[in-house]
């Protein structure tokens, strides 16, 4: 284990910013093509396992807001001679109001949703499309942060360290498995091909390597922006958490799978930031 930190902390602290995060969130695709790519084994995922696996996805994002994104900002604001609540409290609630806007406008479905429920602005996007938004709207705050952090890592700051970027990075990437498979495995059983069902089910994780370089480098111009930044990204993400994540995992009889996977993730998370930050 120890040769594997080592050896991870030389790799992408050798590498400019932008090139770890790019390199990172490429992982986390990868991640996510994985998971999808069980559509060319299985043709569904029983709900319990389904569910549980959605747990997962949340208690791992819920536990890096708070260790990897907003406790750093947190010590970063104090650093800066700032109350460190208040960078926290805008970043955190601007990145809600960001993915609540987003939401209202990019037409997108939610996964198990009929088509008439599809949100955002009225569209005849086919199902398919719409369902793959749905993920890709996920996967944006998922990217910035790992970016953000990598940024963060590079400019010294005590309070982000090579580790806590790299932890994220593997964190996200382990959650996003089970998000190939959230796209994936509805198109195949509605009779998509296996082949459309894993592209599909890849595609929406494309925009994380983009949504990663862009935040490595506006932490890189801009360092006093750096907690809002984090915070914004927790923010992000603990929105879809609570707007998407949770509830469908309550949709079903299988809550209390959904819970134990909740507390796996978090313990996942929790156990990487402290070991690898």
């Amino acid at each position: 284990m120890s040769i594997v930190k080592e050896w991870l902390y030389e790799f992408f602290g050798s590498q400019p910013p932008v090139i770890a995060a790019l390199i990172a969130t490429t992982f986390t695709w990868f991640m996510t093509a994985l998971g999808a790519a069980l559509v060319f084994v299985f043709k569904s995922v029983h709900r319990g396992v389904f569910d549980c696996l959605l747990g997962f996805t949340g208690g791992v994002m819920i536990a890096a807001s708070y260790w990897s994104l907003l406790a750093p900002a947190i010590e970063m604001a104090e650093e800066q001679g700032v109350p460190g609540w208040l960078p926290a409290a805008i970043g955190f609630g601007s990145g809600a109001l960001f993915l609540f806007g987003l939401d209202k406008l990019l037409p997108h479905l939610h996964i198990n949703f009929p088509q008439a429920d599809a949100e955002g602005v009225q569209t005849n996007w086919q199902r398919t499309t719409l369902l793959v938004l749905a993920i890709t709207l996920h996967n944006i705050p998922e990217g910035l942060a790992v970016g953000v952090l990598f940024g963060a890592a590079a400019l010294g700051l005590p309070q982000a360290t090579i580790g806590a970027a790299i932890a994220l990075a593997i964190g996200i990437g382990i959650q996003n498995l089970p998000e190939g498979v959230a796209v994936a495995m509805p198109l195949r059983r509605q009779g998509v091909s296996r082949m459309k069902s894993f592209w599909y089910g890849q595609l929406s994780a494309t925009v994380e390597p983009i949504a990663g370089v862009v935040g490595a480098m506006a932490v890189m111009f801009f360092q006093a922006v750096l907690p809002y930044a984090l915070s914004f990204a927790a923010g992000a993400m603990i929105y879809v958490v609570v707007e998407e994540v949770i509830p469908e995992t309550q949709r079903d009889k299988y809550t209390d799978y959904a819970t134990l996977g909740f507390m796996g993730g978090f313990i996942v998370m929790m156990c990487l930031d402290v070991a690898l930050g």
